[in-house]
């Protein structure tokens, strides 16, 4: 082999090897870059939305999810749940929903997209207490006749199963209805509203 061969060879090694440590160097450097284009923790609760699994979520369970700093409930609501709820309009100040505490895609009887799923900021709405899910159709010493719902222990709000305030409670609106969207039957986004739905 010849000198000349000799300096070709370790000229092409030289490029290749070069070219490699660029590439893994380029590689490492975009992603900081990639990373830093994503939501962080500070903008997902100034209100990025937040997707959400319901894939797991059995009838009759609630799970909370944290959007802009706020609890967010997701009920996944049984047939009997709904049943109460249909039943329960004389007992709740603003059955048709009519105060602007939900989208307009919301405004009905479930104040919901999809019947079977509640979507609720987890707030009273009286001094911001947060509710505890009384679901039960059961007598509790605050409604001997109680259908399932929210009760706050602060200051005695109750809630129906819809999210809907009863009369006479210290809590002058419904449950907030946050902005969402459903991506498919078992996937849901808080904080986009929904078009036409």
């Amino acid at each position: 082999m010849s000198e000349k061969d000799t300096d070709q060879g370790k000229r092409q090694f030289l490029v290749a090897a070069t070219t490699v440590a660029g590439g893994v160097a380029a590689g490492a450097a975009a992603v900081p870059f990639v990373a830093s284009m994503l939501p962080s923790e500070r903008a997902k609760a100034a209100g990025a939305p937040v997707e959400v699994d319901l894939s797991t979520l059995a009838p009759g369970e609630r799970v909370t999810v944290e959007w802009q700093g706020k609890p967010v409930w997701i009920v996944r609501r049984t047939k009997d749940m709904l049943d109460a709820i249909r039943g329960n309009d004389g007992n709740v100040a603003d059955p048709q929903s009519k105060k602007k505490m939900q989208p307009a895609y919301a405004t009905n009887e479930m104040r919901a997209i999809k019947d079977e799923y509640l979507v609720v900021v987890g707030i009273c709405t009286h001094l911001g207490c947060s509710p505890v899910s009384k679901f039960a159709k059961q007598a509790e010493a605050f409604d001997p006749n109680w259908q399932g719902g929210f009760y706050c222990p602060c200051h005695g709000s109750l809630f129906d199963l819809a999210g809907r305030v009863y009369k006479n409670k210290p809590a002058p609106d419904n449950l907030v209805v946050p902005p969402h969207k459903y991506l498919s039957d078992t996937r849901i986004v808080i904080g986009e509203d929904s078009k036409g739905a």
